[in-house]
């Protein structure tokens, strides 16, 4: 998977939050995310000031190998995608150094109309080319 662009990788690596069929997206993220691959979410806001209240001063969510990353990818599809709600999409800015790749992407309306969600992502790639660390900032 080495020659892959990097705006191909950013938008494949998106369209697993859209895909409805299971087993393509299971094969998607066996394709993109080595097996060892960590995800982190640094959440919303909100779920941060609730964490703090109880006590948590740095509040991060992580799924690791693939079967937790196509785990995360279904629960993002069924509550976003499935139910005709929203899609996710790159916002065509990604941009790499070296190992690492950056970009925005949104979760927008299907009907059109202003995001409802944007976050930043941060991918740490291996030797092959594919995903060993995928860092995911909530912005808004």
């Amino acid at each position: 998977m080495t020659d892959v662009g990097i705006h191909e990788l950013t938008d494949r690596s998106v369209a697993v939050w859209n895909e409805s069929d299971a087993e393509r997206r299971r094969a998607a993220v066996r394709e993109l995310w080595s097996a060892e691959a960590v995800h982190v979410l640094r959440p919303p806001e909100e779920i941060r000031e609730a964490a703090e209240w109880l006590g948590f001063d740095r509040l991060l969510l992580e799924a690791r190998g693939h079967e937790a990353l196509d785990f995360r990818g279904t629960r993002a599809h069924e509550e976003f995608v499935a139910p005709g709600t929203f899609v996710f999409r790159s916002r065509g800015n990604a941009d790499r150094l070296h190992d690492i790749v950056g970009f925005h992407w949104e979760m927008a309306p299907r009907g059109g109309g202003e995001a409802a969600g944007v976050g930043l992502e941060i991918l740490v790639l291996g030797a092959d080319g594919r995903i060993v660390g995928d860092y995911q900032f909530i912005e808004g």
